[in-house]
């Protein structure tokens, strides 16, 4: 599925902006920083992080999308009949999630389809990185039922709870406790400097 954005905008991204060097990756994290050494306009802004949850859609929309087609063929096989109760429930849980987790990813292609050319971008940018992360918690969801599912068939007993619950502490640690403590560690540098 091929996201595009206006025409008439185009994307900061590979393109450096006067006073940072080519190469230069700063995430939005450093968007204080970046904004002191080259000041962005408001509409550059919008663009540039328009753009940017454009292109995490991407990546987020393919491995969502894989692992609900996956989670489809599962009921038609000759093996899942045989699967007991727990299962059943697991499996109908995952399914859920992961129809969820795929709404919310795509929902920002839908809201750009819809509201492109209405002047609406800063509300797009606002809800779409909040689909997002909703799309992000859903997924992890998914991926986590879907372990449990696997690994109660392949390991029974508590060993496959506790096998899902320590990958389920690594993707909130990676994906949200890294990400949170590395923000909160720039916003630290950033008062420091601004004290010196």
């Amino acid at each position: 599925m091929a996201l595009t954005t206006e025409p008439v905008e185009q994307s900061d991204l590979g393109r450096s902006r006067p006073g940072e060097e080519a190469g230069d990756t700063r995430g939005d994290g450093d968007a204080v920083a970046a904004h002191r050494e080259s000041p962005e306009t408001p509409h550059e802004r919008v663009n540039r992080r328009w753009n940017e949850i454009m292109q995490e859609t991407r990546v987020a929309q393919t491995g969502v999308q894989i692992l609900f087609g996956f989670l489809l063929s599962v009921a038609f096989t000759n093996h899942f009949r045989s699967l007991g109760t727990f299962a059943h429930v697991v499996y109908v849980i995952t399914v859920v999630l992961g129809a969820s987790a795929t709404a919310s990813l795509i929902a920002p292609v839908s809201l750009h389809r819809f509201l492109s050319g209405q002047r609406m971008k800063d509300e797009m940018v606002e809800v779409a990185h909040r689909l997002m992360m909703c799309g992000m918690v859903l997924m992890a969801l998914t991926i986590g039922c879907t372990l449990l599912l696997i690994l109660h068939v392949v390991v029974p007993g508590l060993l496959s709870e506790l096998l899902t619950g320590a990958v389920m502490l690594w993707f909130v640690l990676s994906w949200y406790a890294l990400p949170l403590w590395l923000r909160r560690r720039a916003a630290r540098r950033l008062e420091g400097e601004d004290d010196a």
